[in-house]
């Protein structure tokens, strides 16, 4: 194997190295991806390569002034240089990433817990394409579409049309009248109007009348020829176009639905919210924006974070505010419902309200209040993530009651997060289905 070949294997091993997506998201720093660049850590393989010291020492095997001769002892060793005593050090390791992007993490995800979430599209958007196969009543003489006004007047010419000279030899009958010619061309299907036969009438030679001595006698001797024949004989002549037959050619105009979703991200930040649970909340809430961004067309997300009060933050701040007060969880969902209906409605965009905290929430608020707007806020799909190392608290019943209000809807999933092992089944349990309604 050649050094080109070491070199190739040197790099594969290397890209393979990348970190494991489930370990990286229970596990792995977060907080150094953006939205649309995820960044996975990869060990790095350092490629072997030559070196030359460009120092005098001499050749190979060949002693310099104050080498020892064979046999004779050699001293203790002369202590180390300043500053190179192999102390250990405080930089941190290189590290080279993996750069994802949130289509590709949303599609290593689904195969990593095999999930098949397929997006909805909601906002119409009205696309122009190609060819002008729309036909309207109205429109610049440029666009009017000549073949089919061709074509219906053709076909009106061929219904109405009569061979003339047969309905004028008709005339020639003895004692015909022009209301005579006229019904007996109604009973032969001949379509010729009474004012054409009147007109005509005044052409046909008085010395000419008395030809026949009846219609039958005239249909026997006359031969009639048809349509098609006369069109060959003589050409196509008067073609009868109408307005009412004019058609002008518009673009086709298709109607697309955008796939568009706002995903509401709730945040618990009261005194009892210390930093492992906030550090579990972010470990959930990261992987389901990102999964989300690369799902749809277009993403927003809204920040909410509440104690008794609530209020709209960005996303830097959302995973790290802390505050000493109380809990009320409805302050969150009232504001939520203000948010979504002024700026995304639900005609219009996908919703996702995924909420999380240690459960725990003033006397009777989940019950009265929660669940009250959590019924009347319509998403995709509500979600609480309960944050407790360790198990739940003895008074940490939010999600307790979340779960037994919605124990027969779809819509709504509550799950559990007690350490960052726990979160890809989090991630799987809020994603893994979702109501079609």
């Amino acid at each position: 194997m050649g050094l080109r070949e070491d070199l190739d294997r040197f790099r594969e091993v290397g890209e393979r190295r990348r970190e494991d997506l489930t370990e990286f998201i229970r596990h792995g720093s977060l907080g150094g991806s953006d939205p649309d660049s995820i960044e996975i850590p990869i060990k790095v393989v350092d490629l072997p390569e030559f070196e030359y010291d460009p120092r005098d020492r001499g050749g190979v095997g060949q002693g310099q002034d104050g080498t020892p001769e064979a046999g004779q002892p050699v001293g203790q060793p002369h202590p180390a240089d300043e500053g190179e005593d192999g102390d250990p050090g405080d930089e941190a390791g290189d590290h080279e990433y993996y750069e994802m992007d949130p289509e590709e993490f949303a599609q290593e995800l689904d195969e990593e817990l095999g999930l098949d979430l397929e997006p909805k599209g909601k906002e119409v958007v009205e696309e122009v394409e190609g060819d002008y196969t729309e036909l309207t009543r109205a429109g610049p003489n440029s666009t009017l579409d000549f073949e089919r006004l061709f074509k219906q007047g053709l076909k009106r010419k061929l219904a109405t049309d009569f061979d003339e000279e047969f309905v004028r030899e008709a005339m020639r009958v003895a004692d015909a009248t022009p209301d005579d010619v006229f019904r007996w061309c109604r009973e032969e299907n001949v379509l010729v109007s009474r004012a054409w036969v009147e007109t005509e009438w005044e052409t046909i030679p008085d010395d000419e009348r008395g030809r026949w001595a009846s219609f039958e006698e005239m249909v026997a001797a006359v031969e009639r020829t048809t349509t098609l024949e006369r069109i060959h004989r003589d050409g196509l002549r008067d073609v009868p176009f109408r307005r009412e037959d004019e058609r002008y050619r518009h673009p086709e105009v298709t109607e697309e639905t955008e796939q568009n979703v706002v995903v509401v991200n709730i945040r618990d930040v009261s005194g009892s919210m210390r930093q492992e649970k906030r550090e579990l909340v972010e470990r959930t809430f990261t992987p389901l924006d990102w999964y989300l961004t690369g799902k749809y067309d277009r993403a927003e997300f809204v920040y909410i974070a509440h104690d008794a009060e609530a209020w709209e933050v960005d996303r830097e701040d959302f995973f790290g505010i802390r505050s000493g007060g109380g809990t009320r969880i409805s302050s969150a969902y009232e504001l939520a419902a203000e948010v979504l209906e002024e700026r995304y409605p639900w005609s219009e965009w996908n919703r996702y309200v995924f909420a999380a905290g240690d459960s725990e929430n003033s006397s009777n608020d989940t019950r009265e209040n929660v669940v009250p707007l959590m019924e009347s806020i319509p998403a995709n799909r509500h979600a609480y993530v309960e944050t407790q190392p360790g198990g739940p608290a003895i008074n940490a019943t939010h999600a307790e009651e979340v779960e037994r209000a919605f124990e027969d809807s779809e819509r709504v999933v509550v799950t559990s997060v007690a350490d960052p092992a726990d979160v890809t089944d989090a991630i799987y349990e809020v994603l893994s289905t979702e109501d079609d309604q």
